[in-house]
């Protein structure tokens, strides 16, 4: 497509995190917060609860399950979890891209847990699943969010399995089908599918979770943040809005916008349907790019929200590596300052490419003019030779 093209796309936002808020956001949402008061005032605490209740509700969560509002967002949730959880068994930690990673460095350097199989491959790979041994615990990310590479499912999990299950899932929740009866401990981020605001980690743990809390005790110093702990017993405040530090009340009515937008639109099926109609948009146009394919070699385990594109092979080939990566930079610049599109550089860890988030509150029409504009850029920048 040499043709420049005459549309822009309505919303230019494609940040895999913090990601657009939901199709007609605006300040007004935040205007019944509960600012000026404790968070453990009853109307405060009422708000949290609200949140936990339709996170619980949106998710079909199952009502033993217990959910819980922690700082930091998914990084503080899935390494309070490690440093709570970790040590009574051998642990699996499986990783293919960053975010996996940098668990392998917690459990392996920081909290040097016995017995730890790492099991990793590369960017655009996932490791071979039949290989995890679920009579230890195991830790791992759902959906690859620098990679674009998720687990094509959950049947990999043994229901019988003797170890817990830790799952990483700030990016697959609202947009991919989670069975929750095969993980025990989950992570995620409000500012992922929903659109919300950073800082605050969610986690919903089994009750085979709690029963390894209060029969298990950690021989490791826990910070403040991550202490799941009144004692002996779980502090099951924490699952009744009783936060353990103090959260952002206008966080916490701007994700309530969210939820009630989940729920306006048709509930979980709805906000799935929309990002596996983005990621189809991206399949369908894809196959004609002059230079761009999936990072992903496998269809089954692209993720349909942190759509990864890597440079095709043949490219490099043609045009200087650095040559290559100058003239990308020049493409995402111009993208930026005409307002075309935001934020869609691949990770800095990760291939040189593309990242687009396909969650929920991305139109696919705005995807599918960004890609129009994307071929353009390759016949006026990236062939370029100087």
């Amino acid at each position: 497509m040499n043709t420049k093209p005459s549309l822009k796309p309505n919303n230019p936002l494609f940040s895999s995190g913090p990601c657009p808020k939901r199709p007609g956001w605006n300040l007004s949402v935040l205007s019944d917060a509960i600012l000026g008061r404790s968070h453990r005032s009853k109307k405060a605490l009422e708000r949290i609860n609200k949140v936990i209740l339709l996170i619980r509700e949106t998710l079909d969560i199952p009502s033993d399950y217990h959910i819980g509002i922690v700082p930091a967002s998914d990084t503080g949730a899935i390494e309070m979890l490690l440093w709570n959880l970790l040590g009574e068994k051998s642990v699996d930690v499986l990783a293919w891209e960053s975010f996996g990673n940098d668990w392998v460095k917690d459990i392996v350097n920081q909290l040097k847990i016995e017995n730890t199989r790492v099991l990793t491959s590369e960017y655009g790979d996932i490791v071979d699943l039949s290989k995890v041994d679920f009579n230890n615990d195991v830790v791992f990310t759902w959906n690859g969010t620098t990679s674009g590479v998720c687990v094509p499912n959950g049947d990999w999990i043994e229901d019988d399995r003797k170890g817990l299950t830790i799952c990483d899932a700030t990016s697959a929740v609202y947009s991919m089908d989670l069975p929750w009866y095969k993980l025990d401990a989950t992570t995620f981020s409000w500012q992922k599918v929903l659109g919300g605001e950073a800082q605050h980690g969610v986690i919903v743990l089994s009750p085979r979770t709690l029963n390894r809390l209060e029969s298990f005790k950690a021989e490791r110093p826990i910070p403040k943040i991550f202490q799941l702990m009144n004692k002996s017993s779980v502090n099951k405040k924490l699952f009744l809005g009783n936060t353990i530090n103090t959260p952002s009340m206008l966080c916490i009515e701007d994700v309530l916008d969210s939820l009630k937008w989940v729920q306006k639109i048709g509930g979980l099926k709805k906000t799935i349907e929309f990002s596996n109609k983005n990621l189809s948009i991206v399949e369908k146009k894809i196959k004609e790019s002059s230079w761009l394919d999936f990072l992903a070699k496998e269809q089954k385990t692209r993720s349909c929200t942190s759509i990864c594109l890597k440079v095709k092979s043949a490219l490099p080939e043609t045009i200087n590596q650095d040559i290559l990566k100058n003239n990308l930079s020049e493409l995402l610049k111009y993208l930026e300052e005409n307002n075309i599109a935001h934020d869609i550089s691949s990770y800095r860890d990760a291939p040189v490419g593309i990242r687009v988030w396909g969650g929920a509150t991305v139109n696919y029409k705005d995807i599918d003019i960004l890609l129009d504009w994307l071929e353009w850029g390759y016949h006026e920048y990236i062939k370029k030779e100087k």
